[in-house]
């Protein structure tokens, strides 16, 4: 891929569908000869000018804003061209034909071509260009992504931190830190017929804990942030009728599954993102856990797929009715539920207890857990906040940046990171 970096390249830059207005962008070097072909004027740097943009014929296929940013002042390092349409899909599909066919086409002026070579863009290669050209470095390109991904606001205001470079910046003082504890040891080691105790005189030992404190300050600080891009997967099991998709809907603040008096109403897993301080959370609710001959084949693979729903959550909410706890069969299933769970799941997998109804009975002395009424609401509010106890969230979250794990396959695609992302 890299052999082909040098190669003019252009993409529709918007998303896919309608809108009021969308861009398509090219990216390369020496674009006079093809804003001329498009936009009939030498255009201003970094002017935005309102004019047709022509066929073949000279005929407008629309007017907009075009825009010029010469490289190395622009987003990708080399000359940039924006040509902002309207954003129907129609209109950036011929402006995007005819982009390639004005660069194919002889310049009457140079007897070649206006921009040899121009090809549509491969996912996120337009910020591949941008880091390959140092204007952005690797967290930066994948804080772009992260931007663009983001569910929560408190997420998208992390991503724009790492894209500004804060998490960058940190790093390169530890680095710089590490570098000059290094020069200390090698320079004792160098030197050591000197009467001078470089570590000692340098208080190397005391450099070295502020380093490690700085560092966890970081690792804290990401690990904070990933949590606030990806989020933790949340399952709601238990038997049928404890009020699963009931609770499922009070936390979403939606009617998204269908509630009856009738056991099995839930055959397949539903699933809504939330959010709970800006930390996404991913609610599944799943089919009613039981051993009966009632069971029919439908709702035996329902509950075979909340079984493997469960068997990939990072934390369970085994739901308990409190109306049905003191009955003696339904306090048994409960109980092989239970050792179900602990046979299944590993030890980092957290199981809450959640004691539904509780504004028809109350909940045990003894019962750990959360006890809430799905119903009225009650108890809602501490459930959130287990959940973010199990996530790990912590509430000071300003200074908070996403970063990621470096991709663990060597194997490339068109952005930085190994991800594929779209034209951006």
């Amino acid at each position: 891929m890299l052999a082909r970096h040098q190669e003019p390249i252009v993409a529709i830059a918007t998303a896919a569908g309608r809108g009021a207005v969308g861009i398509v962008r090219v990216s390369g070097r020496g674009l006079d000869a093809l804003i001329q072909a498009l936009c009939s004027k030498t255009l201003s740097p970094r002017q935005a000018a309102y004019v047709p943009f022509q066929d073949a014929e000279g005929t407008a296929i629309d007017q907009g804003l075009a825009l010029y940013f010469p490289g190395p002042h622009s987003y990708t390092g080399e000359d940039v061209l924006e040509l902002q349409a309207h954003g129907g899909p129609v209109v950036l599909q011929l402006l995007l034909a005819r982009c390639l066919q004005a660069a194919a086409e002889v310049d009457a002026a140079t007897g070649q071509a206006r921009l040899p070579g121009l090809r549509v863009a491969q996912p996120g290669e337009f910020t591949q260009r941008a880091f390959l050209n140092d204007k952005i470095d690797l967290a930066q390109a994948e804080a772009i992504a992260d931007l663009i991904d983001a569910s929560t606001s408190a997420a998208a205001r992390s991503a724009s931190r790492s894209l500004a470079g804060d998490f960058s910046r940190d790093i390169h003082v530890l680095r710089d830190a590490l570098i000059h504890l290094r020069m200390l040891v090698e320079a004792t080691l160098d030197f050591p017929e000197e009467e001078i105790d470089f570590l000692q005189k340098a208080d190397a030992q005391g450099q070295l804990d502020r380093l490690q404190s700085q560092l966890a300050t970081v690792m804290q600080r990401t690990q904070q942030g990933a949590l606030l891009r990806e989020g933790i997967k949340v399952v709601i099991a238990g038997q049928p009728n404890a009020g699963k998709s009931s609770l499922l809907n009070a936390l979403a603040g939606a009617e998204l599954a269908i509630v009856t008096p009738i056991a099995g109403t839930t055959r397949d897993v539903v699933q809504q993102t939330i959010q709970i301080e800006g930390v996404p959370l991913h609610v599944i609710d799943t089919a009613g856990l039981r051993d009966s001959p009632d069971v029919d084949e439908v709702e035996k693979i329902g509950i075979a797929r909340a079984w493997g729903q469960i068997e990939a959550a990072d934390a369970v909410l085994f739901l308990h009715d409190l109306t049905r706890a003191q009955e003696l069969d339904y306090a048994a299933a409960d109980a092989d539920i239970s050792q179900t769970l602990s046979t299944k799941l590993p030890a980092s997998v957290q199981v809450i207890h959640v004691w539904n109804k509780c504004d028809a009975h109350a909940a045990p002395k003894a019962a750990q857990g959360v006890a809430l009424s799905a119903k009225t609401g009650e108890g809602l509010a501490a459930l959130r906040q287990q959940l973010l106890q199990v996530a790990g969230w912590q509430q000071a979250s300003e200074g908070l940046y996403i970063a990621r794990a470096p991709c663990a396959s060597p194997a490339r695609s068109t952005c930085p990171c190994g991800h594929s992302a779209g034209p951006a």
